[in-house]
């Protein structure tokens, strides 16, 4: 390291310290060194005392590459003396516990009905839990099974199976959500297999790979607390009855019908069912429970080399072996209309991620490693609901559904994804050829003009977005940037209304998750399944 460096290195040094405990932040490093020797460089510059240290541990690391002449590590380290210990604070445990007299229903083993399931059964409540899917390992060989043949099974996939969407993406664990459950769904990910830096990295990920693993022995851990976890058991009904409340009458919950004819009786049921349940859904509204449209937002996945996306975000001059590098972009168009990136995958590929026969559906995929050629993102348009067509507030569902069947149509009706350069697309103009960029999707590819199936204003407001993109990240509309359709899944375009006790109108039926309208990604997920269970738990 240079004399330069190691002034920079220590300019902006500081700490905060009380009764054995001392957070040291704004360490900044240039250059790739061990673990062993940031704390002998920090202890160093502080005059602190290595040997009256019981332990230590990185608090948070990131990468500042604001300034590409000047790109570096950015650490806060705590550091612990001999006999001192801050423990982590346990939010996961209610005191005092209600008992049930039932044992209490979640429907779906996604992020919400996993926390949720584990958390009632830490408690001593038994949950059942029920999944259309199957288990995370065989659902994963039918995933690389459609992937390769383009033989799609309706209730494993992408979308359905245990783990939840999210187990086939990034394992992206950002939230812009400021909760001290954060760092305990974080904890639990760690107590169940993931690797210990997601504690303290600035942008964490599990990565699917890992994933996989983790909600395996999530799951495990459910059942040894008494809970009960079926799979390929899909709820198709529910019954309800009148009960007394204030001298009017109201409904609640009393059994969910299973597709075999099984009823399963119950006083609490967590519906954790994800955004793509859409006959579940259809079922519920029948059934009386109400819901409310939202935006949502549809687009496509776009891939560039990771390279050109290193080098942009990077610069040319640092040493430091960097991971492979991210962006998250967003244009605001002149009518309100809104442009943006969403689930970017560094090193990953786009996946088949169709829940329904006749469909296409995109999402993206990385391994832990992030060691893949491309870069890929979602890359999104907003829309209301009044964009959407019908009364019913359903109909969101429907708009995307649209997209979907015209991209399998256009496509082949093969499971083959339709793509486009994204010059040809700003054109408006079938692709005919593949650039420097290759597609990842699997089965396979068809060239198309992506024009053909989105509204005017979804691809005018791409288009004007990508531009915009390129200006913030050069490279970004690079002409044979590979652009595949279509991403409609990236949130619920429905809400079910919940009241202080987070019951949906129906008493007993607690909405929860991303498919109720209430998260939008993993960690957001985890919390909300957190804080359904501890309310019932508390009542």
């Amino acid at each position: 390291m240079t004399q330069k460096d190691a002034k920079r290195d220590t300019s902006l040094l500081h700490h905060v310290e009380r009764s054995g405990f001392m957070r040291i932040s704004n360490i900044k490093i240039y250059e790739d060194i061990t673990e062993e020797e940031l704390l002998k460089r920090v202890c160093k510059k502080n005059k602190i005392n290595q040997a009256e240290i019981s332990s230590w541990k990185i608090f948070k690391k990131s990468i500042d590459a604001r300034d590409k002449k000047d790109v570096h590590y950015n650490y806060t380290i705590d550091i612990f003396k001999v006999g001192e210990a801050i423990p982590e604070e346990d939010l996961l445990t209610v005191e005092n516990p209600r008992l049930l007299s039932k044992r209490p229903v979640v429907i779906g083993a996604g992020p919400a009905g996993l926390f949720a399931a584990y958390t009632l059964a830490l408690n001593g409540a038994k949950p059942i839990l029920l999944e259309q899917g199957k288990c995370v390992e065989d659902r994963q060989k039918d995933v690389e099974n459609f992937m390769n043949q383009g033989v799609l099974i309706p209730n494993s996939n992408v979308q359905f199976g245990e783990g939840g969407a999210g187990t086939f993406s990034d394992g992206k664990l950002t939230t812009g959500v400021n909760n001290p459950l954060n760092r305990t769904v974080l904890q639990t990910f760690v107590k169940f297999g993931a690797p210990e830096q997601i504690m303290y990295l600035n942008k964490p990920h599990i990565g699917t790979d890992h994933l996989i693993h983790v909600v395996k022995n999530m799951r495990e851990e459910i059942k040894c607390l008494g809970g009960t976890a079926l799979f390929e058991t899909k709820v198709v009904g529910i019954e309800l009855m009148d009960a007394l409340k204030e001298n009017t009458m109201e409904k609640k919950i009393a059994s969910v019908i299973l597709e075999n004819g099984q009823k399963i009786e119950t006083e609490m049921v967590i519906l954790a069912i994800g955004h793509s349940a859409r006959d579940t859904f259809e079922e519920l509204y029948a059934k009386g429970i109400k819901f409310e449209p939202k935006p949502f937002s549809v687009g496509v996945r776009i891939e560039h080399k990771q390279e050109m996306i290193n080098k942009s975000q990077y610069g040319t001059d640092t040493k430091l072996n960097l991971p492979p590098a991210e962006y998250k972009l967003v244009y605001h168009a002149e009518d309100g209309r809104t442009c943006y990136t969403f689930c970017m995958c560094p090193g990953g590929t786009v996946m088949a991620s169709s829940s329904e026969e006749g469909t296409i559906v995109t999402n993206g995929m990385s391994k832990f490693a992030r060691d893949g050629e491309n870069a890929n993102s979602a890359v999104l348009v907003n829309v209301t609901p009044e964009d959407c067509v019908g009364d019913t507030p359903l109909k969101g569902i429907y708009f995307q559904k649209k997209l979907e069947e015209e991209a399998f149509r256009l496509a082949g009706s093969n499971y083959y994804a339709p793509i486009q350069r994204v010059e040809d697309f700003i054109h408006n103009r079938k692709s005919e050829k593949i650039g420097e960029i290759k597609p990842s999707y699997r089965p396979g590819v068809s060239f198309t003009n992506l024009n053909d199936i989105f509204p005017e204003f979804v691809s005018r407001t791409m288009k004007e977005g990508i531009l915009y993109f390129d200006k913030k990240l050069k490279g970004f509309a690079n002409p044979d940037a590979i652009m595949t359709g279509v991403e409609t899944r990236s949130s619920s375009p429905v809400r079910i209304p919940r009241d202080e006790n987070l019951e949906a109108n129906v008493k007993g039926i607690y909405p929860c998750g991303e498919g109720a309208g209430y998260a939008g990604g993993i960690m957001t997920a985890a919390m909300d399944g957190i804080k359904v269970a501890k309310k019932i738990l508390e009542m």
